[in-house]
């Protein structure tokens, strides 16, 4: 290992390589730690030796020979050691972004796993993920994803989608970056979501089903092929569960003497029991049950719970004239009756299985009739003409002549 004074003369013509030697080191005797490295094969390239933060002895590659002078490979030299005695270290930083996953490789290696084993409707994400948010951001190193980036992403999104679906892309990869942080993935210091607002949405829908559209969606739902459907619309009205805890209910569930359904796996991933109301128990004793089938509604198919029973929901509900209701304003009835029924929203909430009361406030809609006989109630009170006015004086006046009526007819020996 000659120590010596490099000049450009040397590196370019005499800097050689011993033919018993593989590689032969020149060290710079101008700058410590400092050299020049020749290999047998005749390349040639500047190295730089110091110790770390933990005095560990560190040799890094600043460059070859071929591609950088001696004066600009010194001057290099001279900055990292002058950075790497203040304890900032270029080379450890290079490394560290060398170990930063791009957002593709960070969704397949933690990020599903994860989910998977936390979130029943993962498919979901992974569905949303694959079409939507990779595509554009998969192949970026999770540090070089900018907000720039996911704006421009949203916007591209929202031109063919609705507001709250592209709102469900901003909060996936709010989610995403949330994990990355609270792991500790390698280069992550940031959230590129943060500062962005949701989409304005107005998608709250009063619609429930009156009386009589109750009556067409039945008559429409009795001439169904699936003749399973007429039960399962009847069952979601009577308990307001979700179509899918509809859908994989269970005999062995339903205990009949208590009145109560558990379900064992709901939106939330937690246990719940529904109470089972008189109609409800009607209902169960007319579900036709095959031998051995613990499914209340299975597909004759498979035997096993439908996955999807859109078409013939959506030809019953057109033959009833409601093209535009959804299964899930047969929820909103449901929490409807209730409130129509003069039942707190506290019961609702509990019937609905909602952590928070004011999702319930949210379904809870009360008919136009109701409100309009609120009102009417209100109107009574209020003395906007002439007539109003004197009946309301004759009202108050009443009752003091009768008092003064009595008075006048009782006997003062008494």
């Amino acid at each position: 290992m000659p120590k010596m004074t490099l000049t450009q003369q040397f590196v370019d013509g005499a800097a050689t390589c011993p033919a018993n030697k593989a590689r032969m080191d020149y060290y710079d005797t101008k700058l410590v730690g400092f050299s020049l490295k020749v290999l047998k094969s005749g390349n040639k390239a500047y190295y730089i030796r110091y110790r770390d933060a933990r005095g560990k002895l560190i040799e890094r590659k600043l460059g070859s020979v071929s591609v950088m002078k001696l004066a600009d490979a010194r001057k290099i030299a001279h900055d990292v050691l002058s950075q790497v005695a203040t304890g900032d270290d270029p080379f450890e930083k290079r490394e560290t972004l060398k170990k930063v996953p791009t957002l593709g490789y960070f969704v397949e290696r933690w990020y599903m796993p994860h989910i998977k084993s936390r979130k029943r409707s993962w498919e979901t994400d992974e569905t949303f993920l694959r079409l939507h948010i990779l595509p554009w951001l998969g192949k970026l190193h999770m540090d070089q994803v900018k907000k720039q980036h996911v704006i421009e992403m949203l916007a591209y999104h929202r031109q063919t989608h609705a507001p709250a679906s592209t709102n469900r892309a901003l909060v996936l990869c709010r989610y995403i970056y949330n994990c990355a942080l609270r792991w500790e993935v390698e280069g992550v210091t940031r959230n590129p979501t943060t500062g962005i607002d949701l989409y304005p949405v107005n998608n709250k829908r009063d619609r429930y089903l009156k009386e009589e559209e109750s009556v067409r969606l039945f008559e429409a739902l009795e001439t169904s092929r699936n003749t399973q459907l007429p039960f399962i619309v009847a069952m979601l009205l009577l308990t307001g569960a979700r179509r899918r805890e509809v859908l994989t209910a269970r005999w062995e569930d339903m205990d009949q003497e208590k009145q109560i359904w558990r379900i064992k796996f709901n939106k939330t991933g937690k246990t719940r029991f529904v109470p089972l109301s008189d109609g409800m128990l009607s209902l169960l004793a007319k579900i036709p049950r095959e031998e051995g089938q613990g499914f209340l509604f299975p597909n004759p198919r498979t035997g096993k719970p439908f996955t999807a029973i859109f078409y013939s929901w959506d030809t019953a509900r057109r033959q009833a004239g409601m093209p535009e209701l959804r299964i899930h304003d047969l929820r909103h009835s449901f929490a409807s009756m209730l409130v129509n029924a003069g039942r707190s929203l506290y019961e609702v909430q509990r019937l609905l299985g909602h952590h928070q009361i004011t999702t319930t406030q949210r379904y809870a809609h009360l008919s136009h009739d109701s409100l309009v006989s609120a009102a009417d109630s209100a109107a009574q009170s209020v003395p906007w003409d002439k007539t109003r006015r004197q009946r309301a004086q004759a009202d108050r006046t009443l009752p003091r002549a009768r008092d003064r009526i009595g008075s006048e007819t009782e006997d003062p020996q008494e």
